[in-house]
């Protein structure tokens, strides 16, 4: 069973570098608000809904080449990108871009070289999270060890909640 205490100092900084492979971060899988992410003809996917984020802004740094990152996050965040540098054919794509407001601001920064950056909401982030191979593993650990799965909804669910009786 994993036991982990959400009383302790956050991390400073998470790193994330993805080199020619794909990396997933799904879940209650870091406690920082501030994310490196490094990225050279590879995807990431991080979740940044966790509910052990602390309040405030999430900041982004990134360095892209020939990447995607998809980033979930929850409902009514506001993203800026105002500091991100593109090179080449990069974009962010954000379909609710101009409609989210009052949630949880998440800063982009760094450098996009020929990159794309994709944000996505509510039920289709819980949706992309449900749908691999983490929250297959997420639900075989929590129903071994008596708990509440956390990857597809980490911002309602700590993790190592126990499983009510029936």
């Amino acid at each position: 069973m994993n036991t982990q205490t959400f009383d302790k100092a956050p991390h400073e900084t998470e790193r994330v570098e993805a080199y020619y492979t794909n990396v997933k971060r799904l879940g209650h899988w870091t406690d920082a608000r501030t994310i490196d992410v490094t990225a050279r003809r590879g995807s990431v996917q991080l979740d940044l809904r966790s509910a052990q984020i602390p309040e405030g802004d999430i900041e982004v740094r990134i360095t892209g080449e020939r990447s995607i990152l998809k980033l979930l996050v929850p409902d009514g965040a506001v993203v800026d990108e105002r500091e991100l540098a593109y090179e080449g054919r990069s974009e962010v794509k954000d379909a609710q871009r101009h409609s989210a407001s009052g949630g949880r601001r998440l800063k982009l920064t760094g450098v996009l070289k020929r990159s794309e950056v994709r944000i996505v909401r509510g039920g289709v982030a819980t949706l992309t999270a449900m749908l691999s191979r983490e929250f297959v593993e997420d639900c075989r650990t929590a129903h071994r060890n008596g708990t509440l799965p956390t990857v597809h909804a980490p911002e309602s669910v700590r993790e190592g909640t126990p499983r009510e009786a029936d």
